[in-house]
């Protein structure tokens, strides 16, 4: 598991397969230094690269075909890939089932299975954001919504159409912050650089990423409405008793519950000078 996660928290974030290379060798020399003698195992089983995923176990029903129980989402080792395939081509005949119009007909081949579960790892991480590189049609969307599905979310995509503009952008993202704020809901928010209308959008996403907050989101009246929404929750999670909480502690609680239930995943291709220019512009999106 220690290997697993050095491999999300480092590897996913390198770009080429030289840099790659040279993070497993500094993995792989650490892992025989420290785990050696303590494990007494060979090269091949110390140098493992298992699989890990939290959606394995299953919900439990009734007699009747009622939900007893709702499966946790439990983090642990997969017995082999194509078990763990298996398992993500039974979630896509769900996915399909359940959003007939949407329906995808993907290949679960190993890179795309490999995709899959980081993305599940990343949106079931509180505050947990995705950035995905890659030309069109490499199956970004597709891998994302499948993600949202197991992971048990709601996932939300911009509608585009000729009026439409910064205001209904900010909008969306409104409703998707009071879903994730008073609702406790977890929301991916897919945004493809198709559908970037504007460079306003990204300052606002830029934001969003960076604070928590988008300047101008909410007016006054949300401002005070809002704490109040939160004021049961809050009192309920920190166990608090005796004294109010102030408004300004609750709209930061707000904010902290939005920023771990609101996932971004930005879905963009490096084609074209576009990609680098945004990077420059706005840190946020890829830091």
């Amino acid at each position: 598991m220690w290997r697993h996660e050095c491999e999300r928290t480092f590897v996913d974030k390198l770009v080429n397969n030289g840099d790659k290379k040279v993070f497993m060798d500094i993995l792989n020399k650490t892992t025989k230094e420290k785990f050696r003698e303590a494990l007494n195992f060979d090269d091949e089983q110390l140098n493992t690269s298992l699989l890990f995923a939290d959606f394995q176990r299953e919900d439990v029903f009734d007699e009747y075909g009622e939900l007893a129980e709702v499966a946790p989402f439990v983090y642990e080792a997969c017995p082999d890939v194509e078990s763990i395939r298996k398992l993500v081509n039974k979630k896509l005949e769900g996915y399909n089932e359940k959003f007939p119009s949407k329906k995808m007909s993907l290949v679960i081949f190993d890179d795309a299975l490999f995709h899959l579960l980081k993305i599940c790892r990343i949106i079931n991480t509180p505050s947990g954001n995705a950035l995905l590189v890659g030309v069109g049609g490499s199956g970004k969307q597709s891998l994302t919504k499948l993600s949202s599905y197991i992971c048990k979310q709601e996932f939300f995509q911009v509608t585009l159409n000729k009026s439409y503009n910064d205001s209904h952008f900010k909008e969306n993202i409104k409703e998707l912050y009071l879903k994730a704020g008073p609702m406790g809901q977890s929301v991916t928010f897919i945004l493809t650089d198709a559908e970037i209308k504007f460079e306003t959008f990204l300052e606002a996403i830029n934001s969003m990423l960076a604070t928590g907050e988008i300047p101008g989101l909410f007016i006054k009246e949300d401002r005070d409405i809002i704490p109040l929404q939160q004021k049961t929750v809050y009192m309920k999670e920190a166990g608090s008793k005796g004294e109010d909480p102030s408004p300004n502690l609750l709209w930061n609680y707000f904010i902290n519950r939005v920023k771990d239930c609101l996932h971004t995943v930005l879905c963009f291709s490096p084609v074209g000078t576009k990609f680098r220019e945004r990077s420059q512009k706005f840190p946020s999106l890829f830091s």
